[in-house]
């Protein structure tokens, strides 16, 4: 299992803890530190076991209010980083 930690820039989640397959392709796990507690549990259930690829595809770019970014797209590039690692 690859484990990576991952801190966020522009958004109120302090950091990002994520786990993915072996091989990097599968989500395994995401836990969120700070941020909007509710729907980033919910983000972290819906992601759980889906590969890591489509998850980038769905989320990358998504905004938050007036910010260029989000924690959803923050995840993407958590993701990103800790599959590189595999």
């Amino acid at each position: 299992m690859i484990t990576y930690d991952y801190k966020p820039r522009g958004v109120c989640a302090r950091a990002i803890h994520v786990e993915l397959s072996d091989d990097g392709s599968t989500v395994e796990n995401v836990l969120f530190e700070g941020g909007c507690n509710g729907n980033l549990k919910a983000i972290s259930k819906l992601v759980h076991g889906m590969p890591t690829d489509r998850v980038v595809e769905l989320l990358q770019g998504n905004t938050c209010g007036p910010r260029s970014t989000s924690c959803a797209d923050q995840l993407t590039i958590a993701l990103r980083a800790a599959a590189a690692e595999a």
